[in-house]
Parts: structure tokens; sequence; C-alpha cells
């Protein structure tokens, strides 16, 4: 087997090896949830959150941690529980520790199961917040539930990105060792002699 048929074998079983990673790195195993996103509303009923910062971020979801203060923001929940749809619920954005209210949904139902809160200045300044969603039954007691966030972390690089750094990288390596004789002749002189030592 020549030398450019085996880094070419090499470099698809790394690529696979590299998507299929990150398949996996998103559950992967029967049985497990890992959505960070995901919280009890109720025991056993579950509520899907994401923000975006559209202006500042295009295309970005977020969590628990948005990179920017003082831009667009919308949280999004998806009722993951039908009976959500019939239920009137407040929403409430508080910053914390002070307690001040930075946004405010009155109870209402959402048919649909999704509410689009949307901040259009987004969240005044840098540090913690909190999402206060409540039930409001027709009877009985109301019921509040939480979920904290941070804003103006700025936006890290994820560990994905790197990864596909590295591999748009050795996929340039490897087009100029196919392109280049001269390239080619020199990785194969030190493939050789590392074969050979």
């Amino acid at each position: 087997m020549n030398r450019a048929h085996f880094i070419a074998k090499g470099f698809l079983g790394m690529l696979g090896l590299l998507l299929s990673a990150a398949v996996w790195a998103h559950g992967g195993a029967a049985g497990t949830d890992t959505d960070q996103c995901k919280f009890e509303l109720e025991p056993s009923h579950w509520i899907h959150y994401t923000a975006y910062q559209p202006k500042s971020y295009p295309a970005e979801e977020f969590c628990g941690k948005l990179p920017g203060a003082a831009t667009p923001t919308q949280l999004v929940f998806d009722y993951q529980d039908m009976r959500y749809r019939n239920m009137s619920v407040e929403f409430e954005v508080t910053k914390e520790p002070e307690g001040t209210r930075v946004f405010f949904l009155p109870a209402s139902k959402h048919k649909s199961g999704t509410v689009n809160l949307d901040l259009p200045n987004g969240v005044p300044e840098a540090g913690k917040y909190l999402i206060h969603i409540t039930l409001v039954p027709d009877q009985g007691d109301r019921l509040d539930a939480h979920m904290s966030f941070t804003a103006g972390t700025g936006a890290p690089t994820s560990t994905s990105s790197y990864v596909l750094y590295i591999l748009f990288a050795f996929a340039g390596v490897y087009g100029l060792y196919l392109s280049n004789a001269a390239f080619k002749n020199k990785v194969d002189g030190l493939l050789g002699k590392k074969k050979s030592a």
C-alpha cells in the first residue's frame, strides 16, 4: 500500500471519528437526557428554554450564559407538556441579587405551546438574572418556578470550533501534500525516517 493511499485512509478515519464524536457529544447513550436548557416546571413536567441575541450573535442559540448585555434578546419557551397550553402562565425576568424587574408578561394562556419574550433592549447590564415562570391556575395555589442565567459573559470559542479549525488545518495540509510534489517528498522523507527508526 503506498503512502498517499495510507494517508488518505487515515484522513477519512479521523474524519469519521470526529463526526461520530460530535454526534455522541449531544447525548448518545439511550435513556440519557443531557439537554441543559430543559427544566422541571412541576415534578415530571418540563419546559424547554432557548435564548437568542439576533443582532449581536445571529444564528446562535444560548441557554444559561448569554454573551451580550444591552442587545436585543429573545427568550423562547416551549412547553413539553400539553397541559400548560390550557393554563395561564406569567413570565418575569429580574436582575439578581437586587430583584429589580427587567421584563414582565402578565398571565395568559399560550395555546401554541411556545412563548416568545422579546426584550428589545436586552438586559441592562452584565450579571446574573432570574426567570420567574408562574403557573396561575383557575383554582388553587400559584406555582412559581425559577431559572437563572448570566448575561454579558462574551462568546467564548467552543471546543467544537477548535475541532473544526484543526480539521480544516489538517485538510489544508493534506491538500498541499497531494498537490505539491516538493512538500510530498519532504513528508514522505520524514515518514520514511520515522518508519526506519
